[in-house]
């Protein structure tokens, strides 16, 4: 296993990021059928489709904050991966305009397929629907500019094959922006720390991290891994939850 280091991210970048693989190898992970490393944390439940009321979103302007950390312009296509209830799907949409284009993936099809209606109530045609795997958002290859993981990433079963298969989905220069709270995921959130390890073991590349204002956690971006840098399977490093 890989050990998250006992670092402490600022708002500055240089300050938390790394170039390699973190040291601390261990004893062999314990791997799925498909050759993916289990993750060597709780995995938190899924208890709704929706995070918060959004007043309390909204007043902290956490589509407005996501939209700008991630420079998000008209004409982009962006992944809403884990979209629920459509909470920023349905402010993505005029964000990207009538050339752009939001997908809404979810691996619950009853939640989508609320949002389906409420994006045809509202005459969003840039929306698309998808229903993806645990493991696999099922989005077409090199067709995301941005990609989104919003309150959910502790909720994923296996973070390591679902980012090893979000990554052939990412354009050149596209990049993956997670919002989450600084805690344990069992509490549903998850440390920066391991959030970076669990990342870089697939092979990304932190670029960015701010703390969000208003209350509602952080952002931190990250650049996918280049085909030929993405790890197989096999070789992917588990990394090791910060003791409470």
């Amino acid at each position: 296993m890989r050990i998250v280091p006992a670092l402490i991210l600022t708002l500055v970048l240089a300050a938390g990021c790394s170039d390699g693989p973190r040291s601390g190898a261990a004893a062999q992970p314990a791997r799925g059928p498909n050759g993916f490393p289990t993750p060597d944390r709780p995995v938190a439940s899924v208890v709704t489709d929706t995070f918060s009321s959004g007043p309390d979103r909204d007043a902290a302007d956490e589509s407005g904050q996501l939209i700008r950390g991630l420079e998000i312009r008209p004409g982009m296509a962006v992944a809403d991966i884990g979209a629920g209830s459509g909470y920023h799907t349905l402010r993505l949409s005029p964000a990207v305009g009538p050339t752009g284009v939001v997908y809404a993936e979810d691996i619950v099809e009853h939640y989508v397929s609320g949002l389906r209606r409420e994006a045809e109530r509202r005459g969003l045609k840039n929306v698309r629907i998808i229903v993806g795997e645990p493991d696999d958002p099922k989005l077409p290859a090199g067709s995301v500019d941005r990609a989104i993981l919003v309150h959910m990433y502790h909720e994923i079963e296996n973070p390591y094959a679902l980012l090893w298969n979000l990554a052939p989905a990412l354009k050149a220069g596209g990049r993956v922006g997670v919002i989450d709270v600084d805690r344990p995921t069992q509490n549903h959130g998850v440390s920066p720390a391991l959030l970076e390890c669990e990342f870089e073991a697939v092979g990304y590349r932190m670029v960015d991290f701010r703390r969000l204002q208003g209350g509602v956690g952080y952002l931190a971006v990250f650049e996918p891994p280049a085909p030929a840098a993405r790890p197989k399977p096999e070789d992917i490093q588990v990394c090791e939850a910060p003791t409470p």
